[in-house]
């Protein structure tokens, strides 16, 4: 059985904000199936921070997306056709399905799949999300990149987004007093009135470093930074001597397709240890993931999702991570789940 796939290839590298015409848009039958593969339906996508750092031709952690490929992205999808011992017809799961309607999964070759339970006690976009790559990436990010204690403060940037509420939402359970920092006062209230944030603080403020510094009176103790520039700078700033900073993400350079040339010579002064990390490091994420549909099916963390439809706008989708108009994890449906 053949469909109809659609496919985002990416033929321009972008400069600043993605744009539909770094995309061209193409249909082609999907081919025949061989001996170990399977057929995938992409349900959602997931669009991160990351996506724009793989058009880049610059030095990463996985190689950039090559001209004429099909723009890679984690995504969720269920199995429409399958020759594949593991992997049968009707199966949810998750892996590197791209932007595009059907993705290939063969079991033969190297690659992230997982198969997902028939019938997860969270909605897919939360799978994506909070129980996902994103909550993955908080939760290692304060348990072992950066542990917090009850009584330290810790500070959260874009802690509106994805990662930043999941992990500020984490270090309330363990303890610790947090100050999350966002843009604008309703992301703000957001944060505190929503999902339990001690203080937040609106990095777009003319007193934006006289309010961190009012929030955070006794220092910074662990430093959850996503964002970088000068966020991050002023953030460091306020860390106590010996405090600790996971390095998650740098999301104020990533629209500009360069790397940052920031002084961090605080890092010396204040004997900081930084640490950077992805949620790719960790294989075994099982303990990670049974404890976040834990916390979020007893609702002890709220998990939120901005959900956009068509697989067309994914290039200006992904955009709405860096102009702020959106909060929770964002997710791209693609399909139905029939």
């Amino acid at each position: 059985m053949s469909f109809t796939n659609r496919q985002l290839l990416l033929k321009t590298r972008p400069e600043g904000l993605v744009s539909l015409d770094n995309f061209d848009l193409r249909e082609a039958p999907t081919a025949e199936l061989t001996d170990g593969q399977a057929l995938v339906q992409v349900l959602y996508l997931s669009m991160d921070p990351t996506n724009r750092v793989w058009m880049s031709d610059i030095p990463q952690y996985m190689p950039p997306v090559a001209i004429g490929e099909v723009m890679r992205s984690i995504g969720i999808g269920r199995v429409v056709a399958s020759k594949a011992k593991n992997y049968a017809v009707g199966d949810l799961v998750q892996g590197l399905v791209g932007w595009q309607d059907y993705a290939l999964l063969d079991e033969n070759a190297m690659g992230y799949w997982v198969k997902l339970p028939p019938n997860p006690p969270v909605a897919l976009p939360t799978l994506l999300g909070a129980c996902g790559f994103s909550g993955i990436t908080a939760y290692y990010g304060l348990a072992e990149i950066a542990p917090v204690a009850a009584g330290e403060t810790l500070v959260v940037s874009a802690a509106a987004g994805s990662v930043g509420s999941i992990a500020g939402q984490i270090g309330k359970l363990r303890g610790a007093r947090v100050v999350g920092i966002a843009g604008g006062p309703e992301k703000c209230r957001h944060l505190v009135e929503d999902l339990g944030f001690d203080v937040a603080v609106d990095y777009k403020a003319d007193d934006f470093k006289q309010k961190l510094a009012e929030a955070t009176p006794d220092g910074v103790h662990v430093n959850f930074e996503n964002v970088g520039g000068p966020v991050m700078r002023a953030v460091l700033s306020r860390m106590v001597n010996g405090g600790r900073v996971a390095l998650c993400g740098l999301i104020a350079n990533y629209a500009s397709g360069t790397r940052a040339s920031d002084d961090y010579s605080v890092i010396i002064v204040k004997r900081l240890t930084v640490r950077g990390f992805l949620a790719f490091d960790y294989k075994d994420q099982a303990k990670a993931v049974q404890d976040l549909v834990g916390w979020v099916v007893s609702g002890k963390i709220k998990a939120g999702e901005t959900v956009a439809e068509g697989l067309e706008n994914a290039p200006l989708v992904l955009n709405r991570l860096f102009d702020g108009s959106h909060t929770g994890k964002l997710v791209l449906k693609v399909a139905d789940d029939r």
